[in-house]
């Protein structure tokens, strides 16, 4: 059902746009005071229910007695007209609202149905033979009402997780001036204002540590449940919760940028797009809409044809209209959809495509990039070999990584890291000269030094030294001082502890793993049978990734494909699912229909469960929501009448509310398995 053809104050497709982190709780609001509504219709139609049940003849008729005063009838039209025109207000102004936008749904069927009972009744008043519906009309009136306030709460109650990221984002900002600290709006924040950040408070705005250290829990952005230590020069994210330490930021952007407004953004948009399962569900409550109309008034003459008084007629033709409504229809899928995009938010793993993430249940294979989605993506120093006996191991790399200070390779990255953790000094190089592909040559202390790779070595007929030993996961780089073989420096990419555990369910739900790297086939084979993987594909170039992709989607896989997202971007548009991995703020410029924010590959498991599970729930619900009708449809319209078993109008307007509760009810208890 279209989202916003529902009653207003249901539509929560006018969620906050990211732009302004506070316009969502005055949406908030704006849902709460219509809830607030229908609360107050509701209990005016209640205490109105009550004398018009005791004024009617039927109930009278039930109890055995016989309270009927000269102009009863006409206080009991008075007050059925305050009960129509005041209850069904909403019903009525939907109703007209929808023959406006010709597209009849939920809304025309029930004003259809009350303008009729209504009409009549007061026809019988002014002296048309017959029994009034003014009963029955009070209490399908307050039944409804009854079903759309619990059926806003519930609406309301998924949307509430999205409602949770914005309130994220504190209201103000302690901005540090140059001889003071003043509070000021968050949303007035610019890109390098100072704020400080005091102990337990949330973070206001994305930005860089410029002072101060501290621990901050991330969870409600990443889903990453261990709070991260964050020091100088680190990145901090709008909306984390600061732990004991005090630090002072240096703003990167304001806050309509910021990566919480971008994902709230995401979520408000990913809420509102269309996937197959939610274009059925659309089909589905306008052919309802159809059938009830054409089955009420079919109904209708059915019965008063065949000799059925009118009032008979009438209330067979409301009962089925009643029970036809698909409000259930029209929230089996939309409540499912905002649970499921605003959970996966929570849990770091951002939905750009709603279709992707529902086609996750058809993945056969996925092929992972190696580098910081199965490995850490850092390399460390794994051992130091010394082939000199006058050399020491940590004068051998102190002397190495004189070369390695200019340069951004993670080998250089890791021999430097390495060198900081022993405390070392990095001596001056004089003369620096890349050998392409192979390593690089300087003047280090009066010695002419070079840190080369192995194939440096068999080009120039070196000889590797005897006892050279180095696992299929570890990078290897020799030192030569003044042309001679002085050691070597092992390096490797940890493989994550999660990844294991990962590549295993993959395997228990009959998926296949393929590991897919530009690195070594040696490395990659490692990697590859250490964690039970299907296969590997190595030594494998950017541009060549997306000719891999294709082949496997050839032989009919159905393919997703997780990277970093930048070398990988061809990659990641050709597969049928693109998952970008640990791209932080970037989450706007991806090829890919999922983002996980953080690189952990145990999330895209988690991703696939969830996307089976939440399109098991929107499958539930409209077999639910369309399966019921199946059911109390011929009841309505009399099929068993002859048997003695048919239903009320109040009696089909209960069926349709619970009906709408359990789709509800269904929708709230999906949940993310970690």
């Amino acid at each position: 059902m279209d989202m916003s053809k529902m009653p207003e104050g249901m539509d929560h497709s006018k969620m906050q746009k990211g732009h302004d982190p506070h316009m969502g709780m005055s949406e908030h609001d704006h849902h709460a005071m219509m809830i607030a509504d229908f609360k107050k219709r509701f209990y005016v139609v209640l205490g109105l229910t009550i004398p018009i049940m005791l004024l009617s003849t039927m109930i009278q008729h039930f109890m055995g007695v016989n309270w009927a005063f000269a102009g009863s009838s006409y206080l009991l039209f008075a007050l059925s007209s305050v009960v129509f025109i005041y209850g069904g207000w909403p019903f009525l102004t939907g109703l007209v609202d929808e023959v406006k936008a010709k597209n009849p749904g939920m809304m025309f069927l029930i004003g259809f149905a009350i303008t009729v009972a209504y009409a009549y009744s007061v026809a019988i008043v002014f002296g048309l033979k017959g029994m009034d519906f003014f009963w029955e009309l009070a209490t399908l009136i307050l039944i409804m009402l009854l079903g759309h306030w619990i059926e806003m709460r519930s609406v309301m109650g998924a949307s509430n997780e999205l409602e949770l990221l914005v309130q994220l984002m504190p209201a103000d900002a302690h901005m540090v001036m140059p001889d003071m600290v003043h509070d000021v709006k968050t949303d007035t924040l610019k890109e390098n204002d100072i704020i400080l950040i005091k102990p337990g408070e949330k973070v206001a705005a994305d930005g860089i540590i410029l002072e101060g250290e501290s621990y901050l829990n991330e969870s409600m952005l990443t889903g990453e449940s261990k709070p991260v230590l964050k020091v100088k020069g680190d990145k901090v994210i709008a909306g984390s919760i600061n732990g004991n330490g005090s630090f002072k930021v240096t703003v990167s952007h304001a806050a309509k940028d910021s990566y919480l407004s971008q994902v709230v953004k995401l979520v408000d948009d990913a809420q509102k797009s269309k996937s197959q399962t939610q274009l059925l569900a659309d089909q589905a409550a306008k052919w309802l809409t159809v059938i009830a109309l054409v089955t009420g008034i079919g109904t209708f003459l059915y019965w008063y044809l065949t000799g059925q008084t009118l009032a008979f007629a009438m209330e067979r033709m409301v009962t089925v209209i009643v029970i036809c409504c698909p409000h259930a229809l029209g929230l089996a899928v939309p409540l499912v959809v905002a649970k499921s995009t605003a959970l996966s938010a929570k849990h770091g793993l951002l939905i750009k495509n709603r279709t992707a993430f529902e086609n996750a249940r058809k993945i056969t294979t996925i092929v992972f990039d190696k580098t910081g989605t199965l490995t850490v993506g850092k390399f460390e120093v794994s051992k130091v070999v010394t082939l000199n006996k006058e050399i020491k191991e940590d004068e051998l790399i102190r002397l190495a990584s004189a070369l390695e200070q200019k340069s951004e390779h993670p080998i250089a990255t890791g021999i430097l890291q390495k060198v900081n953790e022993l405390k070392l000094t990095i001596p001056q190089a004089e003369n620096f000269k890349a050998i392409t592909g192979q390593g690089v040559e300087a003047s280090v202390e009066g010695k002419k030094l070079m840190v080369v790779s192995p194939g440096y070595l068999r080009e120039n007929k070196l000889a590797v030294p005897e006892g050279f030993t180095a696992n299929d996961t570890e990078t290897v780089v020799f030192v030569l001082i003044d042309q001679k073989l002085a050691g070597y420096i092992a390096l490797s990419d940890e493989i994550r502890p999660e990844s294991a555990d990962a590549i295993k369910t993959l395997k228990a739900e009959n998926i296949k793993s393929i590991l897919l790297t530009g690195d070594n086939t040696k490395v990659a084979a490692s990697v590859s049978k250490t964690l039970g993987m299907d296969s590997f594909i190595a030594e494998v170039l950017p541009h060549q990734k997306l000719e891999k992709i294709k082949e496997l989607q050839s032989k009919g896989e159905f393919v997703a494909m997780t990277g970093d997202g930048v070398n990988d971007a061809p990659a990641l548009a050709q597969a049928d699912i693109g998952i970008a991995v640990g791209s932080g703020s970037d989450i706007a410029a991806e090829t890919a229909g999922i983002v996980l924010v953080n690189s952990n590959p145990k999330d895209i498991v988690s991703l696939i469960l969830f996307g089976k599970a939440t399109y098991r729930k929107m499958i539930q619900n409209l077999a639910w929501a369309t399966g019921y009708n199946i059911v109390a449809l011929p009841l309505a319209a009399g099929v068993l009448y002859n048997q003695g078993i048919v239903l009320s109008p109040a009696a089909g307007a209960v069926l349709m509310t619970v009906s709408t509760v359990v789709v509800a009810i269904n929708a709230s208890l999906l949940k993310v398995k970690d």
